[in-house]
């Protein structure tokens, strides 16, 4: 024990180790035959705890028992309490010493051995303290390792975040040197050319004085001597012309092959990037319930889901083969969703997948159809190809309740949309495709006649937003190449070529964006409406840029296929600018899970009317999965509205 007529006992005389415990504990006297002193409890602590016995700390003790306990002529029944068990610890005990604490004549410390202990009970004891005796250094060593854990995650997430905005950075400064660069080449090319007129309309002269020279007589000395220097004059002005134009081809060349580098450097930055917000998509997806939210930066709707935006992520990840992070949305729509009467809502929290929005259109029940059958092809798994056709039959039915076979904007609305009716002329003929059923090839036979007789029936307007609808809306522009293509437009009576021409002379804008920097930066894009009918003034979309890059891309394919190289290379050239264009719009992810990755806003000013009944996001750096999602399918020459392979 402790303590033995008041001297420490030598360590090495301890039978067992000591763990310094508290453990509250009641204890009455009894004399050695088993005869109580005292009928009531007295309350002490435990000062440490032993195999072998414990060390009791008793506060305001009767001094009348002190003798008592100090003669050990008692012997102690103990009871201990400890938190893993229901009732007390018994124990008898003998006294082995007693003492006094310094400063408090009535505080004492009182050595026991046990006489008798349970050795089931001892061992639940002396675990317990065990596990005590650890806990704080245990947690204070996890504590610490956590702490150095998070340091060293967030260094790291740290250092992850600054190279992605780099990343976006390089970019940038690439393509605005990329610019300068092509801007240099017009400049010396202009020069050049000013400096070949020049040299043609000198030696234009040259001849011509050549020729009066000749006509003179010869006596004419005089006027001979007159021409002969004019020609050396002029003679020299061109050897002058020479030198400048042979300065200003070296300059063009050394200009041509900066802007072949920076050509280089910008394809592998761009890939790069893009990369990345494909990265953005899917850090955002929601474990449990496989929903993205749309919007990240727009606080009244940060949790929200549209559904038209996780359509287009269903067919983001089945082009990159991510078949598990597609199943993950498609369950949901499955399983999960709130429907009305058939119907999946605009909207849903990426959290719990309850209800955001209790509104059912058209357009985003038929995008995740065509999601489906994206998927289909792509992973040849046909398990939701059930709901694909529940979805048909929906709109089918719709379609059936007009007589010119339109499809409303919606089972509780009674406008038309251009931009549904392509979505379902596209959703019935993949349908068709898959499953040979000719009641979806006579569907959209119904719905590609509906948007010829009310929507491509005016000569100075190629496409109308909808029935009796003369706005101007650019991706019903965009669509109609995708979701029909050039070749069966021009079968219909419609031009492709004028479609594009009308959409770029309508809603092509150049407009400032402040990047995160606060640097100005000019950008070259597709509003969603007019400029000119807005009072906000121009707004690039970068959704519905990204849609005209991916018609750009079908109409270059299609002249190559028709062996138009030059319409081609136009188109070709289109499509690499707008591309360029967007990449400028690249912002860094602005949450702690998005790791600076790169995306793209909704548009360049945030709070706008797009002219179409609603406004973009709040924030002026909000990430959107539509813009991000979109400008994927524009880099990689993806048309969600055709159905073919695209594995790899």
């Amino acid at each position: 024990m402790l303590l033995k007529n008041k001297k420490l006992i030598p360590a090495e005389h301890r039978k067992y180790l000591r763990l310094d415990t508290v453990f509250p504990v009641q204890f009455r006297l009894e004399e050695p035959e088993g005869e109580v002193y005292l009928s009531g409890w007295l309350q002490g602590f435990t000062n440490n705890i032993s195999r072998g016995g414990i060390c009791l700390a008793i506060n305001n003790l009767d001094p009348r028992f002190i003798e008592l306990l100090k003669e050990k002529n008692v012997k102690l029944s103990v009871e201990i309490d400890i938190p893993i068990s229901s009732k007390p610890i018994p124990a008898q005990a003998s006294i082995v010493w007693v003492k006094d604490i310094v400063g408090d004549k009535h505080q004492y410390l009182i050595g026991i051995n046990y006489d008798y202990i349970s050795v089931k009970q001892n061992n639940k004891l002396m675990r317990y303290t065990w596990l005590k005796k650890l806990f704080v250094p245990a947690a204070l060593a996890l504590v610490v390792i956590l702490a150095a854990g998070l340091g060293v995650n967030s260094y790291l997430n740290f250092k992850l975040t600054q190279g992605n905005k780099l990343l976006i950075e390089k970019l940038a400064m690439v393509l605005k040197d990329s610019s300068l660069a092509k801007q240099k080449i017009e400049e010396v090319a202009a020069q050049r050319k000013s400096f070949v007129s020049k040299l043609r309309i000198l030696q234009e002269r040259i001849e011509s004085v050549q020729s009066q020279k000749e006509k003179i007589q010869a006596g004419d000395l005089i006027q001979i001597k007159q021409l002969n220097d004019l020609i050396a004059s002029l003679a020299k002005e061109k050897l002058v012309l020479k030198s400048k134009l042979a300065a200003a081809a070296r300059n063009e060349n050394i200009a041509t092959q900066e802007l072949t580098q920076l050509d280089q450097k910008k394809a592998a930055l761009e890939k790069a990037n893009f990369d990345k917000m494909y990265q953005w998509l899917k850090l955002h997806q929601n474990n449990r319930t496989g929903l993205t939210a749309s919007f990240e930066g727009d606080k009244e709707i940060a949790n929200w889901s549209f559904t038209y935006d996780q359509a287009l992520l269903i067919q983001a990840y089945s082009r990159f083969l991510d078949f598990n992070r597609a199943k993950q949305i498609l369950d949901f729509f499955a399983q999960a969703a709130k429907r009305e009467n058939g119907w999946f809502l605009n909207a849903y929290y990426a959290d719990d997948g309850a209800p955001a929005e209790f509104i059912t259109h058209s357009g985003p029940n038929l995008w995740v159809g065509l999601a489906i059958m994206q998927y289909t092809q792509s992973a040849k798994d046909k398990s939701y190809l059930g709901l694909a056709e529940s979805i048909a039959a929906a709109i089918i039915d719709l379609q059936d309740q007009d007589a010119g076979g339109g499809i409303r904007g919606g089972p509780a609305v009674k406008w038309y949309s251009t931009e549904h009716n392509l979505d379902a002329y596209a959703f019935f003929n993949m349908l068709a495709k898959v499953t040979g059923k000719t009641i979806y090839s006579d569907a959209a036979v119904k719905a590609i006649n509906w948007i010829v007789n009310n929507t491509y029936n005016r000569q100075d307007l190629p496409v109308k937003r909808g029935k009796g609808d003369s706005t101007i809306a650019t991706d019903t522009y965009a669509w109609s190449i995708a979701a029909i293509g050039p070749g069966k437009l021009l079968a219909l009576g419609m031009d492709p070529d004028k479609i594009m021409e009308f959409v770029e002379e309508n809603c092509s804008v150049e407009v400032n964006f402040t990047r995160a920097n606060a640097q100005s930066v000019k950008i070259k894009g597709f509003d969603f409406a007019p400029q000119r009918h807005t009072a906000r003034g121009g707004v690039v979309s970068s959704e519905w840029t990204a849609q005209m890059i991916v018609s750009y891309k079908i109409m270059e394919e299609f002249y190559l296929k028709k062996g138009d190289k030059i319409k081609a290379a136009s188109y070709g050239k289109k499509a690499r600018m707008y591309l360029s264009e967007l990449g400028n719009m690249i912002i860094s992810s602005s949450s702690a899970s998005g790791q600076g990755e790169g995306c793209l806003p909704y548009a360049t000013q945030d709070q706008v009317d797009t002219g179409h009944g609603w406004v973009t996001p709040k924030g002026s750096h909000t990430g959107s999965v539509s813009g991000t999602a979109y400008a994927l399918f524009a880099y990689y020459g993806f048309n969600p509205l055709e159905l073919i392979d695209h594995q790899e």
